[in-house]
């Protein structure tokens, strides 16, 4: 029924019980995850996850919070894991501007180059966009991509229109869920409802009823319940939008067989 548009399953959080948290998910409804690399040296790990977990599909990608120890050659390895494996999205892929430390101009070499892997095979992107939507957008227009997702989307409703109409759905998950994230709220409540996807981002962004504990997939149903009460609309309602704005974002769910 639902679709968790971005969890790291393969994160080491999930390795002591990974069989249960993805058994935990299917039945509480969520039947597909997409789960995304954030390094090459991931990119094993998330093959295992679609190989062993039924409704697990990959992307592929170096998250800018990776690009320090990313070396040029690494970019190299995703177009050939890209060619070869054919995931659903190149990511998770981005900048960010809110992690102290990081080099913009190597993030940004490292984002630019993989926008290019993704243009050259025709995939939609998976993007990180923390504090860098303004030069997100920039590099958008310069290198156009098929579209995608912007993940854990927190930026202006201006922002978000420029997004839409580059043909891009925006991530809402369990940051939308706590009572200070009042400015969230109101874009979850009142954006066209087919450019919002759904997504966990577990193990990170826990939603508010669960507090600093580690987050889960099995948890989107209760996160798109809230956002049911945002906008007085019913689960299925929002299951069934949701599901063809992930189909129409990211095709290559299309290719899923149904879960037995």
């Amino acid at each position: 029924m639902w679709i968790d548009t971005h969890c790291h399953l393969d994160a080491a959080e999930f390795a002591a019980d990974r069989d249960g948290v993805v058994a935990a998910a299917h039945t509480a409804g969520v039947d597909t995850l997409v789960v995304p690399a954030v390094e090459v040296a991931s990119f094993p790990a998330v093959r295992a996850c679609v190989e062993r977990y039924p409704g697990c599909v990959a992307a592929y990608g170096i998250h800018p919070m990776y690009t320090p120890r990313a070396a040029d050659d690494d970019l190299q390895v995703l177009r050939e894991w890209v060619e070869r494996e054919r995931p659903v999205a190149v990511g998770e892929i981005g900048l960010d501007h809110f992690v102290p430390g990081l080099d913009p101009e190597r993030q940004r070499h490292f984002f630019v180059a993989q926008l290019k892997i993704a243009r050259e095979f025709d995939l939609p992107v998976l993007l990180h966009v923390r504090r860098a939507v303004d030069d997100i957008l920039r590099e958008l227009r310069r290198y156009r991509v098929c579209g995608g997702i912007a993940h854990a989307f927190n930026g202006s409703r201006q922002q978000a229109e420029m997004f839409i109409e580059l043909g891009f759905a925006l991530g809402f998950g369990g940051a939308m869920t706590w009572s200070r994230a009042t400015r969230l709220r109101e874009l979850a409540a009142t954006l066209p409802l087919e450019a919002i996807v759904l997504e966990t981002d577990a193990p990170d962004i826990p939603p508010e009823f669960v507090g600093r504990g580690r987050n889960e997939p099995a948890f989107l149903p209760r996160i798109a319940q809230f956002l049911c009460e945002l906008r007085a609309i019913s689960a299925d309602a929002l299951a069934r939008t949701t599901r063809q704005s992930v189909a129409r974002v990211l095709p290559g769910i299309g290719m899923l067989p149904p879960l037995p």
